[in-house]
C-alpha cells in the first residue's frame, strides 16, 4: 500500500511577514518548500528581496507563474482592473497557480498571520491542504517579526521606505500617499499603471485604480503636494516616528486585514 508523502510548503509574499516565517521555520522543518507566485508584476525591489531571502535559506524558492498574465485575464474581464470588490487578479495569478502547483498531495501550508492579528489569511478550501499557523501558536507579534529579520540579516525591503505591504507596483489597495512613492521611486512603472486606467468620455465610464480618481489626475503637481501635506499630518497625529532605518515602518496602522489574502503576509 503506497502512502503519499506529505508536502510542508511555505508561501512567500516578498512582504516581512511570510519571510519572518520562512527564517523562523527554516531549521524547524528543512524538507520545507517555499513558493512564490510571481505575477510578472511585481516590484524590483520585491525579486531583490526575494534573491536575498532564497541565499539565507539556501535553497530554491520555486516560482509559480500563472499559465497566461493579468494582460491576457484583463482582457477576459473586459478591461475590468481589479478592485476589493473584483480580486480576479489574486484568484487567477496567485490561488489557482498556487492549489495546482499543490496539486492532490497531502499539505501542510505555513500560514505568517502573527498572534496580534485577527484576520485568517489564505487558506485553500482543498481538503488536501491544512493551514499550520506558527506564529499564532509560538505568540510571534509585530515586533518579533522585525527581531527575527533583524537578527537574521534580511531586514526589510526597501520598499518600505514608502510603501505598507508587498503586492503588484499597481497593486489598487495602495494608499494616496503610495502612489506618489510609486511615482518618485519608479515613474516608469507609474506610467505603466496609468495606462491601464481607461475613462470613457462620451459614456463617462470609468476603469480606474482608484474609486473617483485616476493616476492622471492623481499625478498633478498640486495634488500630490496634497497628498503628501496629509500623509505628514497624520503621522504627526499618531506620533509616527520618521522613518531612520528598515525596521521602521511608515504608518502607525498596518491595515493588513484590507489586503490581499495571499500578497500581504
Amino acid at each position: 500500500m503506497n502512502h503519499m508523502r506529505t508536502r510542508h510548503i511555505l508561501n512567500l509574499s516578498g512582504g516581512k511577514d511570510s519571510t519572518a516565517l520562512a527564517v523562523f521555520m527554516r531549521d524547524k522543518v528543512p524538507e520545507m518548500e517555499y513558493v512564490f507566485c510571481d505575477t510578472q508584476k511585481e516590484l524590483p525591489e520585491t525579486y531583490e528581496y526575494l534573491e536575498r531571502v532564497e541565499a539565507y535559506l539556501g535553497k530554491p524558492i520555486v516560482r509559480l507563474n500563472a499559465e497566461r498574465g493579468f494582460d491576457h485575464w484583463l482582457q477576459i474581464y473586459g478591461g475590468l482592473l481589479p478592485s476589493s470588490q473584483a480580486r480576479w487578479c489574486t484568484r487567477k495569478l496567485k490561488l489557482e497557480p498556487f492549489e495546482e502547483y499543490v496539486g492532490s498531495d497531502p499539505v501542510y501550508s505555513y500560514v505568517a498571520i502573527r498572534a496580534d492579528e485577527n484576520r485568517s489569511g489564505y487558506i485553500s478550501t482543498k481538503p488536501n491542504i491544512t493551514a499550520i499557523f506558527p506564529f499564532k501558536e509560538a505568540g510571534i507579534t509585530k515586533s518579533d517579526v522585525f527581531r527575527i529579520l533583524d537578527e537574521s540579516g534580511l531586514y526589510l525591503p526597501q520598499y518600505y521606505e514608502w510603501r505598507t505591504r508587498s503586492g503588484c507596483y499597481f497593486c489598487f489597495f495602495q494608499r494616496q500617499s503610495e502612489w506618489v512613492g510609486l511615482k518618485e521611486r519608479h515613474p516608469d512603472l507609474f506610467e505603466l499603471a496609468k495606462a491601464y486606467e481607461k475613462i470613457n468620455s462620451e459614456t463617462g465610464e470609468r476603469f480606474t485604480w482608484r474609486h473617483g480618481e485616476s493616476l492622471a489626475e492623481l499625478e498633478r503637481p498640486e495634488r500630490m503636494e496634497e497628498i503628501r501635506a496629509n500623509r505628514e499630518t497624520l503621522d504627526k497625529e499618531a506620533s509616527v516616528p520618521k522613518l531612520v532605518t528598515l525596521t521602521s515602518l511608515i504608518n502607525a496602522d498596518d491595515e493588513e486585514d484590507l489586503g490581499c489574502v495571499m500578497c500581504h503576509l
